[in-house]
């Protein structure tokens, strides 16, 4: 039997000698025979560096090269998110394929016209493309895409993880099953994967009718040691003299990473420039060369290219403070040591991140956190006393310590998205039959959960006269209305997603200042919002507006950390954290007071009868024991019910009026299934890029199909009132 070195083509063998590789690592040689020896679809999972890109690209190379296709067209399909990977990939494929005469194309927007235009008249070798690049191919060039890919093997999708269960990984299923039809044939796919939760939900991504047949080779082991410590710090008031938390985060940030390469993940913007501020100004101050920059999207490509070669130069030491944007697989070399300020949202990107360092044989991976918690007064709120943000960082470190990730979330409508391919279908084609086009996208392609009186629901929004965004000709024909052709035309309509957009926060008619809000928000909700607590009184979807009002005092809690949905196993092992008596070793002496004040203010809540503790006349707080979804869903249901509600991880502040029933019968009621109206107090329902194309009842399915869980409501509430876990 031969070895998976001696199945590679010669050109690729030469290369391989050339790195001084004195043998293929264990996933490339386990993906080699796969793909070598027969035709069937491939996840290859393992942490960041770990040899995944080899690993597909070496074998489907040595098949180009050793059996050249006879007519036009790329070999190779390559899709990945980032144009920067992109950029990345192809330069190491440049090298790899430098002694043949195989052709890298990358294409994206940054890529010159005359590239693409030459690699059109003469497709072959390898296309590296973003999912936005290649929708523009199927709009612009529908009629050439039998031409440009009939040749085509295999279609590498990159960075997997990252877009199950999104709008693009929706998209690039679509389009996936849009060239299939287009060549009348299936398509080898092979996923590339950092981290996955559930195999067999990424394996019915990859191929959904057939997932049993999709093979899997998995990295084994990891690092040989992850050390990290948890930091807990106090933000202190204006009035204290003793330096801010973020001043002394950033001088232990100084202290212990200067002098090697690092990333450390500091949430939003705002607090990236903040602490790449702090550690510039340190540099200053100890006359040393700069060496901390900061890296997030708004930073030109030219600033991000100069801190992203820096961290690939082993001459000169460079730590960029990011958002989340270096936390895919560009290759910016070995890290020494990962730090985050603050908790995430999911376990999955802690452990992404934390890929970046130990990547060098016999060194370890460096995990350096910090939680920053408000300085309690006699009117903090209870979500202070919990220290909530210090007890999820534990929650999560200890199941990223179990190798446990969050799975993909349940199947959604993605009604958005389905518009946007609605659009794009019809511009490829010049116009279609409505029942063909439910044919493409929701019998074969990804959109199954779309029935056919719900898809004919969102063509009758869709052609409604205000909207015009399509139109029926005499015939049947599905044909692009007036606005529908302007929409399509302009070179924002590619991309499904868009960077949420920006509420103004309006209070007695004087604007405080633009919020992205990318996650459910109702009136009666409290937003955090410079400095200050404030009430949510009203939410205008359209204008992009919010209407606040003053909340009651108190020092506001400390965020971290991009917005996004915690997993029911998080808040799970929160309250593990909060009743348990483990003081873990990686918390350093504050994070220990922080970890027992927690415990203690717990304990005092007293929750009687089950999993309720009252605060005071017409105020409770609910444990609900449960992940974003399920407590936002109980939150809109209490209010329907004349509460008003504040959401905390895992926790419920309710607030009863003398008009409203007693808490206790409102969770009776839920208990026994009687329906309510989540939508009761109008929260936003504008999450997705083409929701403004919706009608308020498609808007409403769509959030119940992902933003909310009613089904779980009767068994939630039963379980609060009877103190069941």
């Amino acid at each position: 039997m031969s070895t998976a070195f001696d199945k590679l083509a010669r050109p690729i063998q030469k290369w391989i000698r050339q790195q001084g590789w004195k043998e293929l690592r264990d996933i490339q040689a386990r993906a080699t025979h796969v793909l070598m020896d027969g035709n069937r679809d491939l996840i290859v999972a393992a942490s960041t560096a770990g040899g995944k890109t080899e690993a597909a690209f070496l074998p489907l190379l040595s098949q180009v090269l050793d059996e050249p296709s006879e007519g036009s067209g790329f070999d190779v399909l390559y899709v990945a998110p980032l144009k920067a990977l992109i950029t990345d990939q192809a330069r190491r494929l440049e090298d790899i394929c430098r002694d043949t005469d195989l052709p890298i194309t990358p294409w994206h927007g940054d890529v010159s016209s005359s590239i693409k235009t030459k690699a059109t008249k003469k497709p072959r070798g390898v296309l590296l493309i973003t999912p936005e690049s290649f929708e523009a191919l199927f709009i612009r060039r529908g009629l050439e895409i039998p031409r440009l890919f009939g040749p085509t093997r295999a279609v590498i999708l990159d960075e997997l993880h990252s877009v199950l269960d999104s709008e693009r990984g929706i998209q690039m299923r679509s389009l996936l099953t849009r060239l299939e039809i287009a060549l009348k044939r299936p398509i080898r796919r092979v996923g590339l994967s950092a981290t996955l939760g559930d195999m067999e939900l990424a394996k019915a991504y990859l191929r959904p009718d057939s997932p049993g047949d999709v093979e899997q080779v998995i990295a084994e082991g990891g690092s040989a040691e992850l050390q990290l410590q948890l930091r807990g710090y106090v933000a202190g008031d204006k009035e204290d003299e003793s330096p801010s938390a973020a001043d002394s985060i950033a001088q232990h940030l100084f202290e212990h990473l200067r002098g090697s390469d690092n990333l450390v993940f500091a949430g939003a913007r705002q607090a990236v420039e903040i602490y790449s501020d702090r550690l510039r100004t340190l540099c200053e101050k100890e006359h040393l060369p700069q060496e901390f920059y900061p890296h997030h999207a708004s930073l030109s490509r030219e600033h991000r290219d100069f801190v992203e070669r820096r961290l690939k130069d082993s001459n000169a030491p460079t730590t960029a403070v990011c958002t989340s944007t270096l936390e895919l697989g560009i290759d910016i070399g070995d890290v020494t040591c990962v730090g985050q300020i603050g908790a995430p949202f999911s376990v999955a990107s802690l452990r992404q991140r934390l890929g970046r360092s130990g990547r060098r044989s016999g060194k370890p991976a460096i995990l350096r956190q910090y939680a920053v918690e408000a300085k309690l007064t006699p009117t903090s709120n209870f979500s202070d006393r919990l220290r909530l943000g210090m007890v999820r960082a534990i929650a999560m470190i200890e199941l990223l310590l179990e190798g446990w990730c969050e799975p993909p979330q349940r199947e959604a409508l993605h009604l958005s998205t389905l518009v946007h391919q609605i659009l794009s279908v019809i511009a490829e084609r010049g116009g279609i039959q409505a029942e063909q086009l439910y044919g493409i996208l929701c019998q074969i392609g990804p959109f199954r959960q779309v029935d056919t009186q719900l898809f004919l629901d969102v063509l009758r929004a869709l052609g409604h006269p205000e909207v015009a965004l399509i139109e029926q000709a005499s015939d049947g024909l599905l044909l692009l209305g007036a606005n529908g052709e302007k929409l399509v035309e302009h070179y924002s309509f590619y991309a499904v997603f868009q960077t949420p957009e920006e509420y103004r926060l309006i209070f007695g008619g004087k604007e405080l200042g633009t919020l992205p809000i990318d996650n459910m928000i109702a009136p009666g909700m409290l937003l955090i919002f410079s400095g200050r607590r404030w009430l949510v009184q009203e939410v205008l979807d359209r204008d992009r507006v919010i209407m606040v009002a003053p909340a009651k005092a108190g020092v506001p809690p400390i965020f971290g950390g991009d917005p996004g949905n915690i997993h029911d196993r998080v808040i799970e092992r929160m309250f593990d954290v909060l009743e348990g008596q483990e003081r873990p070793t990686y918390l350093n002496a504050t994070a220990l007071e922080l970890l027992d004040q927690a415990r203690g203010n717990y304990a005092q809540l007293r929750f009687d009868p089950g999993r309720i503790a009252q605060l005071g006349e017409n105020a409770a707080v609910v444990a609900t024991k449960a992940g974003s979804v399920r407590t936002t869903t109980l939150a809109l249901a209490l209010r329907a019910n004349g509460f008003t509600v504040q959401t905390h991880d895992g926790f419920l502040e309710v607030f009863g009026k003398d008009e409203s029933p007693p808490l206790i019968h409102a969770l009776s009621t839920l208990a026994s299934g009687k329906e309510v109206d989540l939508f009761a107090h109008s929260p936003n329902l504008l999450f997705e890029k083409f929701h403004p194309h919706l009608t308020e009842k498609l808007l409403q399915r769509d959030a119940m199909s992902s933003k909310l869980d009613a089904e779980s409501l009767p068994e939630l509430a039963a379980a609060i009132l009877g103190g069941s876990n």
